[in-house]
């Protein structure tokens, strides 16, 4: 245990969970999109829903998109700021299955017309995890640049991403495999050492089964 694990982060906001986590979902879920969200339909489940407003969570939220940090000043102020530049937000409630109390599906779309599904819940203390990118499970916390490659379930394509990042020297912290059915959807998981040179991940986008790369880059831009 650490300091940290003790005191929590630094934050604005009453409640870690509900603020700072929220805050943070909101963040890597823009990192995700990896550009200017221009609008984001928002519905919350469980606890969010239900105590959400009183502890700001709607508000963390859309800060989070904004691309603010959970120590931001202008939080309480987001809903303003996101009307000034152009952003356009809902809120609803929802019945997510088998999710976390702290839990939030978030449909976003970027200036350039990406679009993005995220699934995500706040643990406490600031620690969250995403759990669903585009309807597809995932499992990881938003601390180490991640890639998700989506890809039909054929062998050899976990071997060229892997290849691809032995070349680049970029070492694999974790890695997690999921797939719908035999033959069907897959989805990996890789949390990464340091980041996959932007290249790479392009190379993997045109590669023949692959379906969509996502890309978390820690780097501010």
């Amino acid at each position: 245990m650490n300091l940290f694990d003790i005191v929590g982060p630094v934050m604005v906001g009453p409640s870690s969970s509900h603020t700072a986590g929220a805050v943070r979902i909101g963040y890597i879920a823009r990192l995700l999109l990896n550009e200017t969200v221009k609008k984001a339909e928002i519905y919350l489940h469980g606890s969010f829903l239900a105590t959400g407003k009183g502890h700001g969570t709607d508000r963390a939220l859309i800060a989070g998109l904004l691309g603010m940090h959970p120590e931001d000043e202008r939080i309480p102020n987001s809903f303003q700021v996101a009307k000034e530049q152009g952003m356009e937000f809902s809120f609803a409630g929802i019945e997510l299955r088998d999710a976390h109390p702290n839990s939030v599906l978030m449909k976003l779309s970027g200036t350039s017309g990406r679009e993005l599904e995220v699934e995500a819940a706040s643990l406490g203390g600031g620690r969250i995890k995403i759990c669903k990118l585009d309807g597809l499970e995932a499992n990881f916390c938003g601390d180490y640049p991640t890639l998700i490659v989506h890809n039909l379930d054929q062998p050899g394509h976990v071997a060229e991403v892997t290849s691809m990042l032995a070349h680049k020297s970029v070492n694999i912290a974790t890695m997690q495999l999921y797939r719908d059915k035999r033959g069907g959807d897959a989805v990996m998981i890789i949390e990464c050492d340091k980041e996959v040179p932007a290249e790479s991940v392009k190379w993997l986008e045109k590669l023949e089964g692959i379906r969509k790369v996502t890309y978390l880059s820690l780097t501010e831009k």
